[in-house]
């Protein structure tokens, strides 16, 4: 009864008129990015960040500004992936393979309003879940202490490595990379300037929105300026626009499964919705065996990635919201502009901030509702924009980033560095190293450092706190579990490959 009642003043928060217009254009927003190819849900909260900030937007209003970017731009992901082949980012991919055949075969206005209805069904199954578990997780955190909070993080970025499949090494390199960057300017504990070069500008250390505009955006922007084409001709969406109930309830099981299995892994930390979309696929394709058709045009490979990638999205926010660590690379983003206002996310935010927690959560149930009015309407004109050519969309989407970044500290400084960490990060994206990785190191590091600290200074630098009780223990062995789980799969790899050749 408790936690309706906070809902119940959650929805007080985000039905208010600035907050309902805030997360009409932020789903609009998310969406466009979203359909843009390559852009994707970090770019888009990554470029509304600073501008929200500089804007004077109160926290809650801010947050529901980039959640409903969020899930908007894992509505619009879908839309490139059916008309053009091309995932609108990374949680899209699985969408292709069955979205692009139908809309060959005349039936691309009913999988992009299933995979509308899908998405919608995914995110509120998890907006649910974490209205119900949020609040029990958070009440558990509040025992964890300092020892604990490291090993969680510790987990976190082994969780990185041991879900992403072909690049466990690259991906822990590049959270080292993102660990280290936190650790730039002035100790906290000591006074001591750590690797200023003796720069002013560096005193204060490496600014969350400086890192993140300059790694995502600006990267993202010399990648594009590669391509002067703007690709292969869209599929008209033709035909039938809407799907019927014998489609939708040939899908319904699927879209369920998909939706729990995607909140589940979205709650891991690090996992993300490319994964959930990935797993949720292959489990479905499994589970349709010869009587499937994936690949060929199959509706249920639409509506199960897509409730994944969009439950996942949701179940992200409970490890940000409840412990303070990011489920996603765009929940690390948005933990940093809980930090721009002063909040520290964890345990202690339902109680200090329950307008802030149960005002995004309410936002949820409505910028689910705003994107499924929107995306099945407005999808012929969502469409379009995928014919914009590249050397339109470059230049906006670097004016926005350079006026976002200089309006918040008003110093070129800021600027120069911004694009000095944008060729850094043009250049590990070429050798395929994953930013996501990087931003959440990023974001852990000052969390680890100050937890690992107040831990070693209650037992006088004696490093058994870090293993002296259950919650400690159990982190550790999951840990271990999860740094071991690409050697397991590179095995089990190796011996199907064996298996082949025999």
């Amino acid at each position: 009864m408790e936690t309706l009642n906070f809902l119940a003043q959650g929805f007080d928060v985000a039905l208010r008129p600035i907050n309902l217009l805030v997360a009409l254009f932020g789903a609009f927003v998310g969406t466009v990015v979203g359909l843009l190819p390559g852009l994707g849900p970090i770019n888009g909260v990554a470029i509304l960040l600073p501008l929200a900030f500089a804007l004077g937007l109160p926290p809650e209003t801010a947050l529901i500004l980039l959640a409903a970017v969020y899930l908007g731009c894992e509505y619009g992901g879908r839309i490139s992936a059916i008309l053009l082949n091309v995932p609108g980012d990374a949680a899209a991919i699985m969408t292709t393979l069955d979205g692009y055949p139908l809309a060959r075969q005349g039936k691309a206005g009913i999988a992009l309003s299933l995979s509308a209805m899908s998405s919608f069904i995914g995110s509120t199954i998890a907006t649910i879940g974490v209205v119900l578990f949020a609040p029990i997780l958070a009440n558990w955190a509040v025992a964890f202490g300092p020892a604990e909070y490291f090993v969680l993080m510790v987990f976190a970025i082994a969780c990185l490595g041991g879900m992403v499949g072909d690049k466990p090494v690259k991906t822990l390199l590049s959270a080292l990379i993102g660990l280290g960057l936190a650790t730039v300017g002035v100790d906290a504990t000591t006074g001591v300037y750590r690797f200023t070069f003796d720069s002013v500008g560096l005193s204060d250390g490496i600014q969350f929105v400086i890192v993140v505009i300059g790694l995502f955006s600006v990267s993202e922007m010399l990648l594009m300026l590669e391509h002067t084409a703007t690709g292969q001709q869209a599929v008209k969406a033709s035909g039938r626009m809407l799907f019927n109930l014998k489609e939708f309830s040939f899908t319904w099981w699927s879209t369920v499964r998909s939706s729990l299995a995607g909140f589940v892994i979205g709650v891991l930390p690090g996992a993300g919705a490319t994964i959930a979309s990935a797993i949720t696929y292959m489990s479905e394709k499994r589970m349709a065996g010869t009587g499937g058709r994936f690949g060929e045009g199959d509706l249920r490979g639409v509506a199960a990635p897509e409730a994944a990638n969009n439950a996942s999205a949701c179940g992200s926010l409970i490890p940000m919201l409840t412990l303070g660590v990011p489920g996603s690379g765009t929940t690390a983003v948005m933990i940093g502009a809980l930090t721009l206002y002063n909040i520290t996310p964890g345990p202690l935010l339902f109680e200090q901030q329950p307008d802030v927690v149960w005002g995004l959560i309410a936002s949820l149930f409505i910028g689910n509702v705003i994107l499924l009015v929107m995306n099945i309407p407005l999808v012929g004109l969502f469409a379009r924009m995928l014919t914009v050519p590249t050397w339109v969309l470059v230049p906006a989407i670097t004016v926005v980033s350079v006026v976002g970044v200089y309006a918040v500290h008003s110093t070129t400084f800021d600027l120069v560095l911004m694009a000095a960490l944008g060729v850094f990060g043009y250049l590990l994206r070429k050798m395929d190293f994953p930013m996501s990785s990087l931003i959440l190191g990023f974001v852990l590091g000052e969390l680890m450092e100050s937890n690992l600290r107040r831990a070693l200074s209650i037992t006088n630098g004696d490093l058994g706190i870090l293993w002296s009780s259950p919650i400690t223990i159990g982190l550790w062995v999951l840990t271990a579990v999860m740094l071991a789980l690409p050697g397991i799969r590179w095995m089990r790899a190796r011996a199907k490959a064996k298996l082949a050749h025999a």
